[in-house]
């Protein structure tokens, strides 16, 4: 597989949890800050027509939604299950996954183009998306055991460490302690660590752990 993706976003990093299936993978590094964005050229265009990070080329196709490639790993790749195979569990992993990338990360100034359009309002208006999103709290109390969904990583986890992260810049993370719980646990996990932003090849000498 092929990753075309950026050291920081939030949505690469889901699917560089390539790592928990044990699966090798190349980088293409795509700077949305460098020269106006490396992602609006016409020849990322031509890979990914939304235009965004990231994007996947494997097995002959390109799949550009994080939530669609960890799912496409899952049903092909050998490994521990990301999608759990209780019915009422998997339900829950997909419940969380799409409250996460689908009604917190895209407002809370993660997503380039969003921030891009806010002005100066920016800050506030994060902090105000990432609270009310972190309102996932009480759900998590109900589902969690060792991580999001009883005591098998899924890919609730996958997506809730990239977010937790951003927000940490923005708002005290402790004011939900089921949350920051589960993401110090699996901060520990090394899939997780050689996943981390601080660590990837695009990652500035400066930022790198």
């Amino acid at each position: 597989p092929v990753l075309h993706g950026y050291f920081r976003s939030s949505c690469s990093w889901r699917v560089r949890i390539f790592a928990l299936k044990g699966i090798e993978y190349d980088q293409v590094p795509v700077n949305l800050i460098k020269d106006g964005g490396q992602q609006l050229t016409e020849q990322y265009k031509t890979l990914n027509p939304m235009q965004q990070v990231p994007a996947v080329e494997m097995d002959g196709i390109t799949l550009s939604q994080s939530l669609a490639v960890i799912q496409y790993i899952d049903e092909t790749r050998p490994g521990p299950r990301l999608l759990p195979a209780d019915p009422k569990k998997r339900a829950q992993v997909r419940m969380i996954s799409d409250l996460i990338a689908s009604g917190i990360q895209p407002l809370q100034f993660q997503n380039l183009y969003v921030i891009q359009k806010i002005g100066a309002d920016k800050v506030q208006w994060s902090q105000h998306f990432i609270d009310r999103g972190f309102q996932l709290e009480p759900i998590l109390k109900q589902t969690a055991g060792k991580y999001c969904v009883g005591d098998e990583i899924s890919m609730a986890d996958i997506c809730l460490v990239p977010q937790v992260y951003n927000a940490e810049f923005k708002v005290d993370v402790g004011q939900y302690p089921t949350i920051k719980r589960l993401n110090q646990t699996l901060l520990e996990i090394e899939a997780f660590k050689v996943s981390h932003p601080s660590s990837q090849p695009d990652t500035p000498a400066d930022l790198r752990a």
